[in-house]
Parts: C-alpha cells; structure tokens; sequence
C-alpha cells in the first residue's frame, strides 16, 4: 500500500468517527490529495511540508506564516475552538484555565512521529482532526507541531492571545498571561513582557518550561489573530521573542540571524524533535 493510500485511509476513519460524536460539525479536510509529491488538503495546504506558499507554515527565506492555525480559527472554528470556550468556563480564573488547557494536550497528546503515524517524514495535522481524536478515543498522537496548533487554537477560543514559534528543528506555542509567577522564563514578543512557553511534548513540562538553547536566544514568532487562510506572503521579518528573568530583566541575547535560520528551515526536516524536560 503506498503512502497516499495510507493516508487516505487514516482520513476516511478519522471523518467516520467524528460522524458518530457529538461534534459531527467539527471539520477536518474533506479531501486529501497527492500533487508534486506532497499530501494537500481541501483547504490547499500542503500537509507533508511546512516551507513554500502551500506548506503548512509557509516557511519562506525571510519569515513563516502557520497558515493550517485557520483551519481551525474564525469562520473554521470547530470542534478545537469550542473546547477552549468549554475549559472557559470551567475555569473563570485566568491563571487556573491556562493551566487546564496546557495540561488538556499535554497528558491527551502522545508524541508520536509522523514517520510512524503516517509514513512519512511529516505530515501536520490541523487542531480539529487532533480535538476529534481525543473526543472519540480519549488521546491523539502527534508530533510537535500537531500540539502546538492545538494549543495555539484551544488557547484563543478560551480568550487568550497565543503565538507560534519557530526553532531549530522545533516548535512551540506561547500565550500571553503577563500575571503568571511560576516560571522563571517569561518572553517578551517584539518588547510587550508576559508570553508563557507552551512545550507539551513530555509528560513532565509544566506551563512556562522551555528548552534550554531557547532561553539565550532570539526566536521567530507569529501571533495568531483573525485572518483567512490564503496565500499572502508571509511577513519579511517575523516577529522576535526574547527570554526575560523572572526578576523582569532580559537575558542577553546573541544577534538573531533571521536569515540564516529561515533558511536552515527552508532546507531541512522540520519539527521532528521531542522536548523533554530536564
């Protein structure tokens, strides 16, 4: 069986079980198909890369764009969205409700690569295919980039700003609770202090743990706000988060090669990596 096959397949079993949930409303791609090697879904975006103008974080030279977030946001907001509003108002603190969500992917999410999942290499899944496997079976498996989405999406249907970075090898997302005292790594996004790193990738990671070669570093961001999905270019030069002290001060930071590290994305395998606490 070849790989589209294969996908094709997971598709057709993931939109039958959400036929028989509650959530039947929640929309995963309808269609998946095969075009220049790539997996593309009914949206257009290219599922099997983050780089180009169809990939799912339309990496270019200069900047990124995490187009597969509004899959899942405005007129597309489903299921993912919803269970954000749902932790909403369970939560009335503030504090306690980014918690809730955070922990929500963190213990529902097995960190599972795509390789294994889906044979191949990568292969994103949007915050609704994610949300409707944990509604049907009680987990999802997915790798980084499939925990951030839905972190990002939860986390703006609950009433926060969040953002989307991007690494080495890696991504993550951020949310913006400036009153937040339990971390000693606070980010402060193009000079506005309070954003939280969001890593659920392992079991152990609290709300605010970040990997340690991203506590010294300037590091590309995207907040996420109400747009379309659409081919516009992503910005020329993204938006830069830097690491703060818990006493407010902010760390030094070496010079940020923008240029250099959008095109060590450009080029190599994206997002693979599972982050474990130290």
């Amino acid at each position: 069986m070849n790989r589209t096959k294969t996908i094709i397949i997971l598709i057709s079993v993931l939109a039958a079980g959400l036929a028989t949930t509650s959530y039947a409303w929640a929309t995963p791609s309808a269609d998946f198909y095969e075009e220049r090697g790539g997996i593309l879904d009914s949206w257009g975006v290219c599922r099997t890369t983050a780089g180009g103008e169809d990939g799912f974080y339309q990496i270019s030279k200069t900047g990124f764009r995490p187009v597969i977030a509004y899959e899942s946001l405005g007129e597309e907001s489903a299921l993912a969205y919803s269970l954000g509003e749902q932790i909403a108002a369970q939560y009335p603190d503030r504090i306690q409700r980014a918690e809730a969500i955070f922990r929500f992917v963190r213990d529902k999410v097995v960190y599972t690569p795509d390789i294994d999942q889906f044979d191949y290499e990568e292969f994103a899944q949007n915050a609704d295919e994610m949300a409707a496997a944990i509604d049907q079976d009680g987990v999802g498996y997915g790798d980084c980039e499939d925990s951030t989405v839905l972190l990002a999406v939860m986390y703006k249907g609950a009433g926060y700003r969040s953002a989307i970075t991007v690494g080495q090898g890696h991504t993550a997302a951020l949310v913006y609770l400036p009153k937040y005292k339990r971390t000693a790594a606070v980010f402060e996004l193009d000079g506005e202090p309070g954003w939280l790193w969001a890593e659920a990738t392992a079991k152990k990671n609290p709300l605010g743990w970040a990997p340690k070669e991203f506590l010294n570093a300037e590091i590309a961001v995207y907040e996420i706000g109400d747009e379309e999905i659409d081919w516009a270019e992503p910005p020329t030069t993204p938006s830069v988060a830097i690491t703060k002290t818990g006493g407010g001060g902010t760390t030094a930071s070496r010079p940020f090669p923008f240029f250099g590290i959008m095109m060590l994305l450009w080029f190599m395998p994206m997002f693979r990596r599972r982050r474990r606490r130290r």
